[in-house]
């Protein structure tokens, strides 16, 4: 069942949206070679609860942190350790709101001490040009489909792989809910959901260098890598849709 949000709703997930960039430009700058995740987790913990929210991510039943910290190879989910960041390493921070009984989410992916090769330049490029490009085609009357055809297009076209069996999603009293939002065409346009107003999603692109293929680290509960070991990347943002404008919460 699809929850569509009321405007007071969506005004909610606007403060806990502002809280959640508000954090992340204050931990991004920390990230530096020699920092752990965990010590990057209890940071992302401290701002949230600073600023009066708490972490969405702590109240999914068995995971017991602020953060998914994936490097490199790992895709999504991976939790916090001890495990220190090198000078170039591919980290994703995704991290999570929730305010008012409403939560929201984001993603993005970067280069530990900001250098690196142009082939590794290109793939995030492409990853965070192609979310903000199909961010745009959100809005009241359009498919589902039209955004999962366009990233599938740009990212494949690109020579990079989508994560199929990954997924973006509807957002709100619940980190997860429905509609999937994918990032790939499964049937005709014409026969996927209508956005309504009163929408609120993850659009979050998830791909590697590599394989479409993943697998679960071993030894590693909850993590996400590509099977093959290829680099990947994961850019998101929660989108509010009205009948007037489309929202970008995070």
């Amino acid at each position: 069942m699809i929850h569509l949000k009321t405007r007071d709703e969506i005004e909610s997930m606007k403060q806990g949206g502002a809280i959640l960039r508000e954090v992340m430009e204050k931990l991004v700058p920390q990230v530096q070679a020699g920092i752990t995740t965990n010590e990057i987790d209890q940071e992302a913990e401290r701002l949230i609860r600073e600023r009066g929210a708490e972490p969405s991510f702590k109240r999914v039943e068995g995971y017991s942190w602020t953060t998914c910290l994936p490097v490199n190879e790992q895709t999504v989910h991976t939790p916090p350790s001890k495990k220190k960041l090198k000078q170039g390493d591919v980290l994703t921070i995704d991290i999570g709101v929730y305010l008012d009984g409403l939560h929201t989410d984001y993603a993005t992916t970067f280069v530990v001490g900001g250098k690196t090769d142009a082939k590794t330049e290109a793939f995030l490029s492409k990853g965070r040009n192609t979310l903000e490009q199909a961010i745009k085609k959100v809005k009241v009357g359009e498919r589902l489909g039209t955004i999962g055809a366009f990233i599938e297009e740009e990212m494949t076209g690109a020579g990079y792989f989508i994560l199929k069996e990954l997924t973006g999603h509807g957002i709100g009293h619940e980190l997860h809910e429905d509609p999937y939002v994918l990032n790939y065409l499964d049937r005709p346009i014409e026969k996927t959901y209508k956005i309504p107003s009163g929408l609120t999603i993850a659009v979050e692109i998830i791909y590697s260098m590599g394989t479409e293929k993943i697998a679960y680290e071993p030894n590693v509960p909850w993590s996400i890598i590509t099977q093959d070991r290829s680099l990947s990347a994961c850019f998101e943002r929660s989108i509010a849709v009205t009948d007037e404008e489309t929202f970008i919460l995070t």
